[in-house]
């Protein structure tokens, strides 16, 4: 009986140890330069690449937003002349 538990409780702990690898590499889309497995690098390292791939989307998006803005102001305006001239021909 005892080494049956000592059976299972060795079981379990491998199948543990297996979900801790396959949880430590989700959330990580980017590859360490070497290695090419985050979980290889202090996990806060890969954190701290992942924000900073995400603060330069974000600052990209950003910029477009402002650029559409842009661009949507310039339609009006054409718009808005456009009508001026039909209206005067």
């Amino acid at each position: 009986m005892e080494e049956e538990r000592r059976d299972m409780k060795a079981h379990k702990a491998y199948i543990n140890m297996l979900d801790f690898v396959a949880d430590a590499q989700q959330g990580f889309p980017n590859c360490a330069p070497n290695d090419g497995l985050h979980f290889r690098k202090p996990w806060v390292m890969g954190v701290e690449q992942e924000v900073e791939r995400l603060k330069l989307r974000v600052h990209e998006h950003e910029k477009l937003l402002r650029e559409c803005e842009a661009l949507k102001a310039q339609v009006t305006m054409l718009v808005k002349r456009v009508s001026e001239l039909e209206r005067l021909h």
